[in-house]
């Protein structure tokens, strides 16, 4: 119990960190197009701007990597296929080829969907998702608005993405030991899971682990 409590605190500090460092607005979208490797599209979660993303955006973009923030996405909250469609249209509009998503929450939702509906040439050929909730969440039962109710168990698009299953072995799971907002954790069937030994479900994103994942899978590096 004890250790759950401060996991939480921990979690709420990176959470409000992570909020506060994208209400500076100290660098924009186009500062990290630059670069001759591998290119990256970072999709954030739920009621997140891309700004929840700069950890990972700033390490993978200082890797070398030219990486997409998809700043029409705003705070994330329209449908999850309304969202593909956005994360596709940059796919297309700059032909990008060989891209690596990373992906927060809902945003790996997003990416699957994209994968599975809408990438039949494969141009997305990685996905790193960080505490996605694959299978649903309980809590979106009892959830107070429609773009959390939509990670409900039943909800058609859930279902969809669960019974595809043939891009599972393209995306990398990573997720705590402990997720207060998805309890059924994030394991999905034929992806590599990555289970963290923190609990929250923003903490990961600026763990360790996370960071040395996201830079090795953007570079085709084995994980260790």
């Amino acid at each position: 119990m004890v250790r759950s409590a401060t996991w939480m605190a921990r979690d709420l500090a990176t959470a409000a960190r992570l909020q506060a460092a994208g209400m500076r607005r100290l660098e924009s979208p186009d500062d990290f197009t630059t670069g001759s490797r591998r290119p990256v599209l970072a999709v954030p979660g739920v009621y997140e701007t891309w700004r929840f993303m700069l950890p990972l955006v700033r390490l993978l973009h200082g890797g070398g990597h030219p990486v997409h923030v998809l700043p029409d996405l705003a705070h994330n909250s329209r449908p999850i296929a309304d969202s593909a469609e956005l994360v596709m249209g940059i796919v297309d509009r700059l032909d990008l080829e060989d891209v690596f998503v990373v992906a927060h929450s809902k945003g790996g939702l997003i990416g699957k969907y994209a994968m599975v509906r809408l990438d039949p040439a494969e141009r997305i050929t990685r996905m790193l998702a960080v505490a996605t909730p694959f299978s649903g969440s309980r809590l979106a039962t009892i959830a107070p608005s429609r773009a959390l109710r939509a990670f409900r168990a039943d909800d058609p698009i859930t279902r969809l993405l669960v019974a595809e299953a043939e891009v599972n072995s393209r995306i990398t799971s990573i997720y705590p030991a402990q997720d207060p907002l998805v309890p059924e954790g994030s394991e999905l069937p034929g992806a590599d899971n990555i289970r963290l030994p923190i609990g929250g479900h923003w903490s990961p994103l600026v763990h360790p682990t996370t960071l040395a994942v996201a830079l090795a899978l953007a570079a085709d590096e084995p994980l260790r």
